[in-house]
């Protein structure tokens, strides 16, 4: 199979084949380390007395790190072609780097600010933070719905804290979404009980009765729905990307050529295992008439 591969890649275009490196483990990890150092020298252009002293090197390896991503995205167009935008990673890839080459001065210069973004490559080229992405993106709608029962549970628990206490407590509780705000804070468990609970506790000894029921809910019960919502969205990316991988093996075009190839020689194969034992059918009868003879 795999002499099957090689003799195939020899028949392809020398630019192409050329342009598959790319694919391959250690051109990614080279390109994983440019990321890498492309992240430190925008951190140092941030200083302005590095700036100074060697502000010319740090733009001119910039320059040379984004040349690279150029490449790099060029290549994977003309291996993958139009395919190549099927993919949302490659499409994130190949806005950062398009973001990068935009002019520096002029309406389109703020975008310049945006190549920052280009740390953010290290997402889409490390497996494991790439599967969190994508499972924090799939879990997106049950987020939704956990936020708006979130929000059912801060308006009930606003319009009754402020009719409770509003009058007392003005600042915290004068209004629906001052105790929007304050309820937040309690959320958080930010000097929840010495900040607020406890001063409002002087005025009315049983508000606890209020608050830790609230805590409970919220910090706690549908915290915990939200962690165990990514952590099933975890496993279905996890097992999705297992079969996208299969299938991809199984769609590669080389082992796809390999395959026939094979099969087509077993066919002959079994051709001739057939021929010979037609052969062997027909001169048995012969072979047992010679001796009556």
């Amino acid at each position: 199979m795999q002499e099957q591969q090689d003799a195939l890649r020899k028949e392809m275009p020398a630019y192409l084949r050329g342009c598959m490196l790319v694919e391959r483990p250690k051109a990614q990890n080279f390109i994983l380390g440019v990321i890498f150092f492309n992240s430190l020298t925008l951190g140092l252009a941030t200083s302005p007395e590095i700036m100074e002293r060697a502000g010319g090197l740090i733009n001119a390896l910039d320059a040379c790190c984004l040349g690279i991503f150029v490449v790099e995205i060029c290549m994977k167009l003309v291996v993958r072609r139009l395919s190549f935008f099927r993919s949302g990673w490659n499409i994130f890839d190949f806005l950062v780097v398009a973001i990068a080459l935009t002019p520096s001065s002029g309406p389109l210069a703020i975008l310049r600010a945006l190549r920052v973004l280009r740390v953010l490559r290290l997402v889409s080229n490390l497996p494991r933070l790439r599967m969190i992405v994508e499972s924090v993106l799939r879990s997106l709608p049950s987020i939704g719905w956990i936020c708006g029962l979130l929000f059912i549970l801060f308006y009930i628990f606003s319009v009754l804290t402020t009719s409770l206490f509003g009058k007392d407590f003005s600042a915290w509780f004068g209004s629906i979404g001052a105790s929007m705000y304050t309820l937040f804070q309690v959320l958080t468990l930010e000097s929840w009980s010495m900040g607020i609970v406890r001063p409002v506790m002087e005025q009315f000894p049983h508000a606890y009765l209020l608050f830790i029921p609230f805590i409970l809910v919220t910090s706690f019960i549908v915290m915990n729905v939200f962690i165990g919502i990514i952590v099933g969205a975890m496993s279905e990316v996890a097992a999705a990307n297992k079969a996208l991988e299969a299938e991809a093996a199984d769609g590669d075009p080389l082992r796809a050529e390999g395959l026939a190839k094979e099969l087509s020689l077993l066919k002959e194969q079994i051709v001739k295992v057939e021929s010979l034992l037609a052969m062997q059918a027909t001169t048995k009868p012969d072979a047992k008439e010679a001796p009556c003879g």
